[in-house]
This record gives C-alpha cells, sequence and structure tokens, in this order.
C-alpha cells in the first residue's frame, strides 16, 4: 500500500534564490516529482535581486523528507538555508507546563498560598481525609503511568523515549476535557514494583491511566491496582480502544441493517487490545465470536492451549468464544462472517478474503501504520470499512473517549470504571452522530466534534453515580 505524504514528516526549508525567473515554480515541480506535497510558501524577505521563501512540505517518512530538501539544493540559483522538523520544533521543551491558577503578587497572596496559611488547609485535610478532592488538585487530576515497554508500534523503548507520548496524553486530556494530567514514566518493567509505585502516589491522584504497558503484565497490573486503590484504573490501550471499536460497531450495524447478537464477529489479535474489544463486545450482547492469533484460530482443543492455567487470557477466550467450534487459520474463519477486526499485524488478509465474507461485510482494519488489509482492497467489496488512520474515513482513535471517561469518572468521584460505564460511553459516542449524518463512511465522529466529549462524560457520569446509588442501597 503506498504511503501518501504527511504532516508528521512535516518539514520547513528556507531557500534563498532569484527574484526573477522560474525558480519558485521549480521548487513546486522539485517537489511534487520527489513524491512530496508543498503546504505552504511564505516569502520571510525580499530584495531587488534576491528574496528568501519558507517552503512547508510533507513527506513520507523522514529519509524521503531528507531526499527531498537535497533536490531543492540542486535547483540552479537557489541557496539552501536552515532545514527544520516541524514535529521535533512541537517537541522542543516538552509540550506541557505547570501553571498556578492564583497570582503571587505580594507578601499576602504567599501567605495565603504557601506558608503559614497552607498550614490550615493542611490540617483541614489531616482531620478530614475527604475533603482533598475540594482543596488540592486531586480532584481533577489523573497521572498517566507507563513503563515504556509496548509504546505505539515502538515496542520496548523504556521510560525516558515514551515521555513524549505521554506529555502528547497529557495534552489532550487537558484540550478536550479540562482534566490536569501528569505523565508518569516508571523505570522498572517489574509489575510487583509498578503496583506499589502507583499505589504510593495515588493519594495525589484521582484516577489513574495506564498506557503503553505490555501484555501480559498489564492485566496483572490493572486488576491488582484496580483492587488496591478507591480511583478508577483504567487502561487506555485495553478499555479505550475497546468503547471506540463498540461504539463504531454499533453505527456500522445501523448502515448494513443489522444487530448486534446475530452478527458473526472475526478479531485477529488475542493480546491486551483483542481482548478487552472481546469482554466489550461480549457485554454489548455479542453471541458468536472467533478470535485468532498468531497460531490460528483460538478453541478449547488447540494442543497448545492444553495444560495452560485457567487463569491465563488465552485460556479465557477458548473458554468464552467460539461457541461453533471453529477451527483453521484466520483466512478460513472469516469466510461467511459479518464483522472482521484487526488489532494485529499488517496484510493479514487481502481482497479476497473480504469478497468471501456475508453480505454486508464490517471491516474493522486496526493496525497502524500497515492495517490488516488495504483499506482500498476492502472497501471493494465491505460494507463499511474503518482503521486506525487519520488519511482514511472511519478513524478508530482513543482520542474520542480517555478525556470523556476520565471527565465523567471524576465528575461523579467515581472508585472504579466498570462494564457499564463503558458501555455507557461506548453508546454516547455512538449517539453523537445523528441519523440524518450516518453513513458507511461516518459511523465514528471526528475527534475535533465539540459534543464528543461532553457526551461521553454525561454518560459515564450519570452510570457511575447509578452505580454508587446501587451500592448504597445494597
Amino acid at each position: 500500500m503506498a504511503t501518501a505524504p504527511s504532516v508528521s514528516y512535516s518539514m520547513t526549508v528556507r531557500l534563498e534564490l532569484p527574484a526573477g525567473g522560474s525558480a519558485v515554480s521549480q521548487i513546486t515541480t522539485v517537489v511534487e516529482s520527489a513524491g512530496g506535497h508543498v503546504t505552504g510558501l511564505d516569502v520571510t524577505a525580499s530584495g531587488h535581486e534576491r528574496f528568501r521563501i519558507d517552503v512547508t512540505i510533507a513527506a513520507t517518512s523522514t529519509d524521503h523528507a531528507s531526499a527531498i530538501v537535497a533536490r531543492l539544493g540542486e535547483i540552479e540559483g537557489v541557496t539552501l538555508g536552515k532545514v527544520s522538523d516541524r514535529t521535533f520544533l512541537m517537541h522542543l521543551g516538552g509540550k506541557i507546563e505547570m501553571s498556578s491558577k492564583h497570582p503571587i503578587r505580594n507578601r499576602d497572596d504567599l501567605s495565603m498560598v504557601y506558608t503559614p496559611g497552607v498550614a490550615r488547609v493542611c490540617t483541614q485535610i489531616a482531620e478530614h481525609p475527604e475533603d482533598a478532592r475540594r482543596l488540592t488538585i486531586k480532584r481533577n487530576s489523573v497521572a498517566v503511568v507507563t513503563d515504556g515497554s509496548a509504546v505505539l508500534g515502538l515496542g520496548n523503548i523504556g521510560p525516558m523515549a515514551a515521555l513524549p507520548v505521554m506529555e502528547g496524553k497529557a495534552a489532550l486530556f487537558k484540550r478536550f476535557a479540562g482534566i490536569d494530567a501528569w505523565p508518569i514514566c516508571l523505570d522498572t518493567q517489574d509489575a510487583d514494583a509498578i503496583v506499589e509505585i502507583v499505589k504510593a502516589i495515588a493519594p495525589g491522584f484521582a484516577g489513574i491511566n495506564l498506557e503503553d504497558i505490555s501484555a501480559p503484565r498489564c492485566f496483572e497490573i490493572e486488576a491488582r491496582l484496580r483492587e488496591a486503590l478507591d480511583i478508577p484504573v483504567f487502561h487506555d490501550d485495553q478499555h479505550g480502544t475497546a468503547i471506540v471499536v463498540l461504539s463504531a460497531l454499533y453505527n456500522a450495524l445501523r448502515v448494513v441493517g443489522k444487530e448486534i447478537a446475530d452478527v458473526r464477529v472475526v478479531m485477529s489479535g488475542a493480546g491486551a487490545a483483542g481482548t478487552a474489544i472481546l469482554k466489550l463486545l461480549l457485554a454489548a450482547g455479542v453471541e458468536h465470536a472467533v478470535v485468532a492469533d498468531i497460531h490460528g484460530v483460538v478453541h478449547s482443543e488447540r494442543e497448545d492451549l492444553q495444560g495452560v492455567d485457567s487463569g491465563s487470557v488465552l485460556r479465557w477466550l477458548a473458554d468464552h468464544t467460539n461457541p461453533d467450534g471453529v477451527r483453521g487459520t484466520l483466512k478460513e474463519a472469516v469466510v461467511g462472517a459479518d464483522v472482521f477486526i484487526g488489532v494485529s499485524a499488517p496484510n493479514v488478509l487481502d481482497a479476497r478474503d473480504v469478497a468471501a465474507m456475508a453480505e454486508g461485510a464490517i471491516v474493522f482494519a486496526l493496525a497502524n501504520p500497515d492495517p490488516e488489509v488495504d483499506p482500498a482492497d476492502a472497501r471493494q467489496t465491505a460494507a463499511v470499512v474503518a482503521t486506525g488512520r487519520s488519511d482514511f474515513p472511519n478513524q478508530i482513535n482513543n482520542v474520542l473517549v480517555f478525556p470523556g471517561v476520565f471527565r465523567g469518572l471524576l465528575d461523579a468521584q467515581s472508585r472504579t470504571v466498570n462494564d457499564s460505564m463503558m458501555l455507557a460511553a461506548a453508546r454516547a459516542l455512538a449517539d453523537v452522530v445523528g441519523e440524518d449524518e450516518l453513513n458507511a463512511n461516518y459511523v465514528i465522529p471526528s475527534v475535533f466534534n465539540e459534543k464528543v466529549s461532553g457526551a461521553v462524560a454525561d454518560a459515564v457520569r450519570d452510570a457511575a453515580r447509578a452505580a454508587q446509588e446501587a451500592q448504597s442501597a445494597s
């Protein structure tokens, strides 16, 4: 699948060139002929003989951008100047900062913000711990915690290299839900140590967002923290993905006129995201689900599952999916299937596999950047196609979910997050797409749709409060 130029590989190149002649048109021609795309031309200085121009180009990779810049430097009469990578410039010095909500202008302000006045507030919280939510940043704070073991598609790159992602996550929390999130990158990949560290820092936060922790440790860490803490613990790679997938599936089924209890779902990928998606789909009413991993379809009689501990994720999948006893490969399993969901590896299916699915097939190929099947190929016969990419319709993006989910949890002062809250989030996100807007290319709203975060937050808050009331009544 050909890769299109992307703003992720956007460079601004400063060039000096003759004031007359065809140098400007040559610049555009060179960039386009090299497979790039000119997104901006800005004159930054001008004289009678020469002028300076900043050319912004989108490329497909770092090497591609460098090759385009080299070609620009070969144009006769053009002098190559500073080259700036726009993505790196955005990260320069970090993407987030802490700021005070109150000005500290004089001694009176200092005495109230800090000593001696702050001691009265400390004493109040010591005597009434519940007031910490009212009198500190705790009420609006989330810790974004990682060990750097499964960052994006980069793998185990460690905590320091994971920091830009965690900063970005914190920036999105603030942008879409007004939440103060703090990146916490831990220099350990020991599950016991991670659990103890998060437990130790938890008093300063109203929620924990686990991020980019590899399976199967992520399952254990999340389960232990949920048991130990009185604040919600949410693993976005699992549950955020699951909520968006379910939401998109709700609307895709509306497009093709099928019911969730009737469709046969085939999934590629049995890791953290795949398992969470399956569990939420089952909670939503899916009755016919088949999962395949690198060894083929997961079923209770598979040789490599014999003797596997009943508490393992793969054993759970074998015991709770595939009620019809499907065997064989992924390609064999998708024949006649209504829905394919991929959270695994690129190019595991082709156009012929999609054509062999049921009429009105739904394909969610979510591996990034290269999906399980070329979306263009899938669209030849599938009724609805979604990916994890921003350059195709129907992007499955966790940003649609986690800010609103935590906004709702924090507003409800919830101590946990459960299936009912996640199902409510999925339904609310689906409902943002109105009946008059719904079509095969629009089953999930844009991340910049102003209704999204509020709709999800309201639904989660209501579900959390209902759970609290039910618990109080019991």
